[in-house]
This record gives C-alpha cells, structure tokens and sequence, in this order.
C-alpha cells in the first residue's frame, strides 16, 4: 500500500526537458546542462533524457529571486 501512494504521487509530478525548461528560462540548452552539471538544477535521467521536476524548477527559480 505505502508503495502506491509513492507511486501515485511520482505520477501527478510535471517533467520537462531540457529543451523546455532552456526555453522557459529564455537561456540556450547547453546552460541549462552547465546548471544540473554543477549541481544548482535538480535533474532525472530517463532512459537517455534528461528531465527537471517542475517543483525543482520553481524552487531553482525562488531561490534565485532578486529583491529590490
């Protein structure tokens, strides 16, 4: 039982790839492998893909917020 509740919730999770989350970002893909490469972008491999949670996006993005 524990392992479908585990289960479910890896299933309602959005991926994206590198591609999307390059253009999402408004940066080249490369920067986006620099950024998983040293460790400051949370990524999945799958099978061959790279992919990034959206939760780890958003937290990516809050932690580099700007305050002015």
């Amino acid at each position: 039982m524990y392992y479908k509740v585990l289960y479910s919730k890896a299933m309602e999770e959005t991926y994206y790839s590198t591609k999307r989350v390059a253009k999402i970002l408004e940066v080249k893909t490369i920067t986006i492998r620099r950024w998983i490469q040293s460790g400051k972008l949370i990524a999945y491999k799958i099978g061959k893909e790279l992919r990034i949670k959206k939760s780890d996006l958003d937290k990516f993005m809050k932690e580099r917020r700007v305050k002015v």
